[in-house]
């Protein structure tokens, strides 16, 4: 019988069987739940919690050890945008605060945009993986712009073939797995064919990333986008969602008055570079508080605006 020493925290003197250590070891269990890597699930179904507890008890299942499994969800909308501002949002915060070496983020938003036709075994878009240069590991289907805010963060990307089909919850059925593997750092298992960059599209116009929950919208614009173009104070026409209205460019979203339109740069985004915001700023004591979001007649995620 393989004999190995248990995984103390520093030094242990105590023996066990491989076998026996998997399940039965305190120590173990403790260490695995140290060194599991944490996986950050994005989903345009991440709005349910069901289809959310399914994911969660497949990935488990996968597992070498589910007893130290974290995983958490964050919701996007059938916009391949939305998703990938979240996913670039996710990204500058986990390596900024969190632990991007032991931090595995999966997404499914694939709307099937490419085709007008029906599909068989609900195929999709191809399933690619991701490392970053900081350590991350991403992975989902390279469906619109899902990746794109991500192309100069990534250091190596790859193509799994045999993904993209075969179940109507890819992310339950066919994703989970690889999810677990990540997490369980076998990426070397899974066959994976080397691919590049090129097959990821970028970004050219302005959008709607996200919209928070106090009807802030946070745009894909990014401060040095308006560098040279308008000055503080100046007032900017943004036209979204077929309205137009001009909002004063501020230092922050309290840099007006209340009641007034602005655009400002926001908390998301790169510290030196952050995402512009379009708001109202509301002490939400008026009798109708009216935010960004009703100002543009309540625009989605994914939708393109203009600014002059």
């Amino acid at each position: 019988m393989v004999q190995l020493y248990c995984y103390h925290f520093i030094n242990c003197d105590n023996y066990c069987s491989y076998v026996h250590c998997y399940k039965q070891c305190t120590w173990f269990v403790q260490y695995r739940r140290l060194i599991m890597k944490k996986l950050i699930v994005v989903a345009d179904w991440a709005h349910d919690s069901l289809n959310c507890q399914e994911v969660r008890t497949a990935v488990e299942g996968y597992l070498k050890d589910d007893g130290g499994a974290k995983i958490s969800f964050v919701a996007s909308t059938p916009s391949t945008i939305h998703t990938g501002f979240l996913l670039k949002q996710l990204t500058l915060i986990e390596e900024r605060y969190g632990d991007p070496n032991r931090t595995v983020i999966f997404q499914n938003t694939d709307p099937r945009v490419q085709t007008q036709e029906g599909v068989e075994a609900a195929k999709g878009a191809e399933f690619i993986l991701l490392r970053l240069y900081s350590g991350i590991w991403i992975c989902g289907p390279n469906a619109g712009y899902d990746f794109s805010f991500l192309r100069n963060q990534i250091e190596r990307i790859y193509h799994y073939p045999g993904l993209d089909k075969g179940s109507q919850f890819r992310s339950r059925d066919l994703y989970s797995r690889v999810s677990a593997h990540l997490m369980d750092e076998m990426e070397d298992e899974l066959e994976l064919v080397e691919s590049s960059t090129n097959i990821i599209p970028g970004i050219q116009d302005y959008y709607v990333g996200h919209i928070d929950n106090h009807g802030n919208i946070k745009t894909t614009i990014t401060r040095e986008n308006l560098k040279g173009k308008f000055e503080l104070g100046e007032m900017v026409l943004i036209t979204l969602n077929e309205v137009s209205k001009k909002a004063k460019y501020v230092s922050n979203l309290f840099g007006a008055t209340p009641g007034e339109l602005v655009i400002y740069p926001g908390s998301s985004g790169a510290k030196d570079n952050a995402y512009m915001e379009i708001s109202v700023w509301r002490h939400f004591t008026e009798k109708d508080p009216t935010t960004g979001v009703h100002a543009f007649n309540h625009p989605r995620p994914g939708q393109k605006i203009e600014i002059k």
